[in-house]
């Protein structure tokens, strides 16, 4: 069987440092494991873990999933709450995650809880595992499997790393004696060591080059509805944004006052980025031609001030921000389909073909390669927030570029 849904969604969870018996008396008749004080105990520590990420919805949803999916292995399949759980028992739970029973996959995402008779009970449709497929081969027809779940090395690298927070927490609490995650010492059994440094997925200018043509011609065709999609697509790439610096969410409402003008006369823009660190990217002549383009096109005067709350990214219909990153993913899909076809038309369709599997994050990628190729390091890494230069390093092909210029002249008859 199935185990039912435990945490509900951020906005749907009360406090549970304050409110946790209440929240215990709305479970039981879902959990009735909850009546053994052992199990009441674990969940009570597990929520308010969970709850100190609450800063950030993707943090919390990330410690969420591989929380509860811990405590009900642990109270389904060991019938024991996670507080007594040893080594061995943690490396039984990362090979179920690698291989779990069909029953406990879905095909696709659903809501842990729905609405009945107005209370918040498990949506019965929900497993803790989903099966996905590629974007191509969704674009082929093709539909998700429960036999073809697998986890990716960074879903494992995150297990980890998340039950190790997970059980430190638990040491402060006084509640297990060690860190059982923190004991396993062979985790390359789990873990492949990758190799120096993974190629950055990345479009190449050509493919940009149509992608953001395509972007013209659709704002020059009907400027209500491409406008936008056009600073969108300017934005994502020449300021290395991420979708979640783009649209509103619970942490903050990116607006036209966060592009502020120094003392020299140098534009910047100011985003609240991982972390909730903000940070301050530098905006160039080309990226502050597109934002006076579109705030013309938007009746407002040529450039903002440091006290507009204009949003940077209306809704479609309505008042105020755009808040669904999906609506984004959307737009960007849109562009690269058509560059696609363009491209095809045009006789270059090996060349288009990336544009096929890119995703929204490729631009960032794209913009922080192109410009470590002429910027310091150093700017880059600021404007990009990485936290390491490590992570900038990543982007520069100087070295893989010599390493394969002497590789080709190998030859298959030594002299």
């Amino acid at each position: 069987m199935t185990p039912a849904a435990l945490i509900d969604n951020l906005e749907h969870l009360p406090n549970p440092f304050t409110q946790f018996d209440n929240i215990v008396a709305e479970m039981l008749p879902s959990t009735p494991l909850l009546s053994n004080p052992d199990f009441k105990r674990d969940l009570q520590l597990a929520l308010c873990f969970i709850y100190s990420y609450n800063g950030s919805q993707a943090t919390f949803n990330a410690y969420r999933r591989e929380v509860e999916r811990l405590l009900l292995w642990s109270w389904h399949i060991q019938s024991s709450p996670t507080t007594h759980l040893r080594r061995d028992q943690i490396e039984e739970f990362i090979h179920f995650c690698m291989s779990p029973p069909e029953e406990w996959i879905g095909i696709k995402n659903v809501a842990r809880f729905k609405l009945h008779r107005g209370a918040r009970v498990p949506n019965k449709q929900w497993k803790p595992f989903v099966s996905h497929i590629s974007k191509l081969e969704f674009k082929n027809g093709a539909e998700p499997v429960t036999k073809q779940h697998s986890l990716s090395q960074a879903a494992i690298r995150a297990t980890f790393s998340i039950l190790s927070s997970y059980y430190g927490f638990l040491m402060q609490e006084e509640a297990v004696a060690q860190n059982p995650v923190a004991l396993i010492r062979q985790k390359s059994k789990f873990v492949k060591k990758e190799v120096t440094r993974r190629q950055v997925r990345r479009i190449s200018n050509l493919q940009w080059d149509y992608v953001i043509e395509t972007a013209e011609l659709l704002a020059e065709e009907d400027p209500n509805m491409h406008e936008r999609t056009l600073f969108i697509m300017n934005a994502l790439l020449g300021m290395y944004l991420r979708i979640s610096e783009l649209v509103a969410d619970e942490r903050s409402a990116p607006v036209m006052g966060d592009f502020t003008k120094d003392t020299d006369g140098h534009w910047w823009f100011k985003v609240l980025s991982k972390g909730n660190k903000e940070r301050l990217i530098a905006v160039s002549d080309d990226m502050l031609s597109a934002l006076v383009r579109y705030r013309r096109f938007r009746d407002l005067p040529d450039m903002p001030t440091i006290a507009e709350h204009t949003p940077l990214i209306p809704k479609n219909r309505g008042q105020g921000p755009m808040t669904s990153s999906r609506q984004v993913r959307n737009i960007v899909q849109f562009c690269f389909d058509q560059a696609y076809e363009r491209m095809c038309q045009d006789g270059m369709r090996s060349d288009a073909e990336d544009l096929r599997v890119a995703t929204v994050h490729w631009l960032r990628h794209t913009g922080i390669s192109e410009d470590v190729k002429t910027r310091p390091k150093e700017h880059v890494r600021e404007d990009a927030g990485h936290a390491s230069m490590a992570t900038t390093d990543r982007y520069i092909d100087t070295e893989y570029r010599e390493r394969h210029a002497s590789g080709r002249k190998k030859t298959l008859r030594p002299h």
